[in-house]
């Protein structure tokens, strides 16, 4: 598996991530934990090196998990996890009920080391911003996690230009995770260009438009009410049926260079900047296998310059959420 530096941090993972989410929480039939924690460990012997988190996932559930599926590999992968929500009356984070302060960042770290089997977090991302605490006041926290050689890295996820810039005024960040592909290009006219300039890796969830850009879901297919994408305006089956000009595309490049559409998704991902690192979400060996395959796909200019201009002619249909 090739490797990649996320910005100008040094921090070296593999050009492929796994994101782990969905082997225990986000939609219907979570995956059977022995079998997920075989899974990573699998993953890694194909040379995966990053894993993607979060405290909120379960919540907890997928922190154990990771934990123990990666404690034999101590100090030969990189965690990736998350803090930014306030916890509910039994102590459990909700998403959409924000907390960064510097008080609940770190405990989430403690409970997170503990969780993790780890020493230190080498990658600590605030999972959404929070309009109640400074920036400022965020990075100072994270950089003194860091000092104390708890956390390693500091990162942000699915945060503006400004405070991106603000918070590397106080403390460094590494990485910014945010949604990105094919279908999903908003943040390239100012996000990308910030972390460019700043020397921030990107780290693209998502990647596969939830499952869209791999071919596999037409206007048929059917979510639980567990699945995200069951309440997904872009997974109505007008918009399914709408935005198959997307897949026609994919599949016509994927056919010339004798790969599968979520390979050319990927592939176009890793060739926009040698510092981008995508963390698809897998749970079947198989799709583990293909997803890991787009890393050895040559994208020319010209290939992305057909790419661009044949997307600039498609509107895809359905908000983002």
């Amino acid at each position: 598996m090739k490797t990649r530096k996320l910005g100008s941090s040094g921090l070296e993972v593999s050009a492929l991530g796994l994101g782990c989410m969905r082997m225990s929480f986000g939609d219907s039939p979570v995956g059977d934990h022995q079998e997920m924690v075989d899974f990573i460990r699998k993953s890694v012997e194909r040379g995966v090196t990053f894993f993607d988190t979060a405290e909120v996932y379960g919540p907890f559930t997928n922190e154990l998990l990771v934990g123990e599926a990666l404690e034999p590999f101590k100090g030969q992968v990189v965690i990736a996890t998350k803090f930014g929500f306030n916890p509910d009356a039994e102590g459990k984070p909700r998403p959409g009920n924000p907390n960064s302060s510097p008080e609940r960042i770190k405990q989430v770290a403690e409970e997170s080391l503990r969780r993790l089997r780890v020493d230190a977090i080498d990658l600590f991302y605030q999972h959404r911003p929070d309009p109640n605490v400074p920036i400022e006041d965020v990075a100072g926290a994270v950089k003194e996690l860091i000092q104390e050689g708890k956390v390693k890295h500091f990162g942000l996820s699915e945060s503006s230009a400004d405070l991106i810039r603000r918070a590397h005024a106080v403390q460094p960040v590494t990485a910014l995770q945010s949604e990105y592909s094919l279908w999903w290009r908003s943040i390239e006219a100012e996000i990308l260009p910030t972390c460019e300039e700043l020397g921030i890796g990107l780290v693209p969830y998502s990647p596969l438009g939830r499952g869209y850009l791999t071919g596999k879901v037409d206007e048929n297919t059917t979510f639980d009410a567990s699945d995200i994408r069951s309440k997904n305006p872009r997974f109505t089956q007008e918009a399914i049926k709408a935005n198959r000009s997307v897949l026609d595309l994919l599949g016509k490049i994927a056919g010339e260079k004798g790969a599968t559409s979520a390979q050319i998704a990927l592939a176009w991902l890793l060739a926009q900047k040698p510092w981008i690192v995508p963390i698809p979400g897998s749970r079947k060996i198989e799709r583990l296998d293909e997803n890991l395959g787009a890393a050895g796909i040559e994208m020319t200019a010209s290939d992305l310059a057909s790419i661009d201009e044949a997307l600039s002619a498609i509107t895809v249909v359905g908000g983002r959420y």
